[in-house]
């Protein structure tokens, strides 16, 4: 019976003529003939190359294929060490030192796929199925603005009750939720929902911007076509690969302009599919003039009812997933890069470390699971396995020990900084400076409402510190203006104000 309904319900999603506008010649931007060219006759790359390719990504300029290729390349222990520094001072040109938090909120577990990696598929009959309410949607918003949180992720499962009407309606129960802060008493609220579900035609999409929606999150998964068919069955609407490849296209068409790239490593080899995240970003410059806004490079770890997930033969070292990342840094400079908590807190270390701009805390992937299960995760319900379910004030004291600082802005949305206005920011390593304002400015607020005492102690030290940086400045010596409304806004956070961003 949910087969027939399956059926009948697919038929109406995929619409052709928002594929086929986006080809080139009749074909799709992912040529692995193509790919696989360059990764061979860049084999064994001379060593003079790849410190021209690294002087041309520390000038914030997005690689070519073979300049990529070649990176992927390197075997010298000694040269990577060089690929490493680079890829860590990319980040901090176009990004400082800040590394942005958020939550995901998983709303539904329901889904008429039949991924052979993940635990929410719909042959799965170890899976719990539920949809959240939009009260129960609240009550989970509430349970994660406790502890910290500015940003929200919501994800959804493929499937006729969470469509995009429920989609919006649930953006909108976020924004609507106010708590108090703990340590303080202010009011607290989430600022910023970025969305993580299945592709949708044009029309829908532009219900999730008008719902208010930052960043649109499609993943491909796979870029290889054999795989990506053998993965994902035929007869689902996830099997057609070219709907899912061109999503990010019909979003940018439908306004939203910050759009989220990835793949899942250890589907296919790791290195075809840092390509094929190259060549996605590229032809979004190509027909749009912007590249995502983030890419997410989640490895793959073992999920309920899936032996794919636990015996892939692609599955990514620690080695070659830090390798990765140092590369798709250098690759994409302006993208934020996003590590998940299904790497282990000795992982995410490393890999902060090589470019890494965002990641998620106190994590519960559970549907419910941040106020029904807050202190033990049942991973035989859940879509895959996590590896870090540290506390948020946890993740920040440890980012604030390595010298970073814990940001929760978003102002960028608000402020119009968005697609092709924050990329040229970007590109041009101005909105890094922004970023390191309000990164201050939304720490301040986390040290006074939520920290523990612990956490404050190594960040108080760790926020002047970043005031002496933004006062020393030569940006911010020849905008007086900017600097004072700085000092003005986080005077007026010490006594009580919040949500003051530029």
């Amino acid at each position: 019976m949910e087969k027939k309904f399956a059926d009948g319900w697919a038929k109406g999603i995929i619409i052709r003529n928002e594929i086929d506008k986006y080809l080139i010649s009749g074909k799709d931007f992912i040529d692995e003939v193509d790919i696989l060219d360059r990764l061979e006759k860049n084999k064994n790359p001379d060593q003079s190359f790849i410190r021209h390719i690294l002087d041309k990504s520390l000038s914030i300029q997005t690689l070519a294929p073979d300049e990529t290729a070649a990176l992927l390349n390197v075997t010298s222990p000694e040269l990577w060490e060089e690929i490493f520094s680079a890829a860590l001072e990319v980040k901090k040109k176009v990004y400082d030192n800040r590394i942005v938090f958020f939550a995901p909120l998983y709303c539904s577990n329901l889904c008429i796929n039949n991924c052979a990696y993940c635990g929410f598929r719909e042959a799965n009959s170890r899976e719990v199925r539920r949809i959240l309410t939009l009260e129960e949607i609240r009550r989970e918003t509430s349970s994660v603005l406790n502890e910290g949180h500015k940003r929200l992720v919501l994800v959804f499962g493929e499937h006729q009750r969470s469509d995009v009407e429920y989609m919006a309606a649930a953006v909108k129960a976020v924004y609507s939720v106010e708590e108090t802060a703990p340590v303080s008493g202010h009011p607290a609220s989430i600022r910023r929902v970025n969305i993580n579900a299945a592709p949708m035609e044009i029309a829908k999409l532009k219900i999730l911007k008008e719902a208010g929606i930052g960043t649109y999150q499609v993943f491909q998964e796979t870029y290889h076509h054999e795989t990506y068919r053998s993965v994902h069955p035929s007869n689902t609407i996830k099997g057609d690969y070219l709907w899912r490849l061109y999503a990010l296209h019909r979003a940018m068409e439908a306004g939203l302009d910050d759009v989220a790239i990835g793949a899942l490593f250890g589907l296919y080899d790791w290195r075809f599919e840092v390509m094929g995240l190259l060549y996605h970003a590229l032809d979004l410059e190509k027909q749009f003039g912007i590249g995502p806004h983030t890419i997410s490079f989640p490895r793959m770890t073992p999920a309920s009812g899936s032996t794919l997930s636990s015996d892939s033969p692609w599955h990514v070292s620690d080695d070659d997933f830090k390798k990765l990342v140092a590369v798709l840094r250098l690759s994409v400079p302006t993208a934020g890069m996003i590590v998940t908590a299904r790497e282990k807190a000795e992982i995410k270390r490393e890999v902060i470390k090589l470019g890494c701009t965002q990641t998620d805390a106190s994590t519960r992937i559970g549907i419910g699971a941040y106020s029904d299960q807050k202190t033990e995760q049942n991973t035989d319900t859940e879509q895959f396995t996590i590896g870090d379910p540290r506390d948020l004030d946890d993740v920040i004291r440890e980012v604030g020990r390595m010298g970073y600082i814990a940001s929760f802005c978003t102002a960028g949305y608000r402020c119009g900084r968005t697609g092709e206005t924050i990329m040229g920011m970007l590109s041009h390593c101005v909105e890094g400076k922004y970023c390191k304002l309000n990164a201050v400015l939304t720490f301040r607020e986390y040290l006074s409402d939520y920290a523990s005492a612990e956490t404050r102690e190594i960040g108080e030290p760790l926020i002047i510190k970043e005031i002496g940086e933004i006062e020393s400045m030569d940006y911010f010596r020849d905008k007086p203006h900017l600097l004072q409304k700085f000092r003005s806004d986080y005077g007026e956070i010490l006594r009580g104000k919040r949500d003051l961003y530029l």
